[in-house]
């Protein structure tokens, strides 16, 4: 069984007519809860202000703790401040941190929101406040570090390192995870995103493909399939965060390409393929996606989730075997 994180019941209050269509998290959440994929839905914990120190400047964690930010920050980030705001930021970062740690133990685990990846160090924007994947790739070292100083045998302490791999397929570059794990050599940043869609001022990640607008199935998976061969060649990865964005669909209103339901479903076994040939685990993110149809948008996402339980499922035993559980 594995684990979905949801965090929907922390409403941030919307002004009437906000474009942020945050209905969808509660659907899927009901639409996961009446599956028959075998998966645990559990309300994460909130993200510790030390947790995400990892990944933040403590001013700007202390300025959105406090509401110590300006109209225009709170423009750029697309949300009016709340505290309301505050406690669904935290929760959601927590989610992907709890999904990471789930993920170790049963092959695969998945946050219904999060993919947060245009927060920076010390500022947010679109839509996203804190960056849950520079802070879980952190949370994740961290723990590992803890347990080999402690001499503790868990499915984080393993001989073979805590390298991070992050697949970022949204169609917005993740340009604050980018910035934010610059230099990091045991992090990396992997982003196939719109080459004319937000952010227009790019960030530099390990690894860009930038596609125009109006990209379709096959070109799309043929730049995928390459690109994963060149990480293969540059990066040995002890984790996946894959940011399953579906804001990729053709379907999207701010998307501009033109996958189909069946690109995305070629595109998940893509890098649920490659994954396994390496047996390793992946903790995912829901990430994007702005269909004028919700209950499209949701059974595509629902989609991706079972893909995840399967792949949990039938990877699990060779995951704990390379562990040394």
């Amino acid at each position: 069984m594995i684990e979905a994180f949801y965090t929907d019941e922390f409403v941030l209050p919307l002004p009437q007519g906000h474009r942020f269509p945050m209905e969808k998290y509660r659907i899927l959440r009901d639409k996961v809860d009446l599956s028959d994929c075998f998966i645990k839905l559990s309300v994460p914990y909130a993200a510790t202000l030390g947790q995400l120190a990892l990944a933040h400047c403590p001013h700007y964690i202390e300025r959105i703790e406090t509401g110590n930010v300006s109209r225009d920050e709170q423009r750029d980030i697309g949300f009016p401040w709340s505290e309301r705001m505050v406690e669904r930021s935290r929760r959601s970062v927590g989610a992907t941190v709890s999904a990471v740690r789930s993920a170790l133990q049963h092959g695969a685990s998945v946050n219904l929101a999060g993919g947060t990846h245009h927060a920076k160090r010390n500022k947010g924007g679109g839509f996203c406040v804190f960056n849950d994947l520079a802070v879980a790739a952190r949370v994740y070292q961290t723990d590992s570090i803890a347990r080999v100083n402690t001499n503790q045998i868990t499915p984080n302490n393993h001989s073979r390192g805590c390298n991070v791999l992050v697949i970022d397929l949204d169609v917005h570059q993740g340009d604050g995870t980018a910035e934010i794990l610059e230099n990091d050599d045991s992090v990396f940043t992997f982003s196939m995103h719109g080459e004319k869609n937000y952010p227009f001022q790019k960030e530099q990640s390990d690894l860009d493909i930038e596609l125009p607008d109006g990209t379709g199935d096959d070109e799309y998976l043929e730049h995928l399939e390459r690109a994963l061969y060149q990480i293969n060649q540059r990066f040995t990865p002890n984790l996946i965060l894959y940011v399953a964005g579906l804001d990729v669909h053709q379907a999207d209103r701010l998307g501009k390409l033109s996958l189909s339901d069946q690109g995305v479903l070629l595109r998940d076994q893509l890098v649920l393929q490659w994954a396994h040939k390496r047996q390793l685990p992946v903790a995912a993110v829901m990430a994007g996606g702005y269909f004028p149809d919700l209950d499209h948008l949701t059974d595509l996402q629902l989609g991706v989730i079972k893909r995840l339980a399967d792949y949990g499922k039938y990877h699990q035993e060779t995951i704990k075997t390379t562990l040394n559980w």
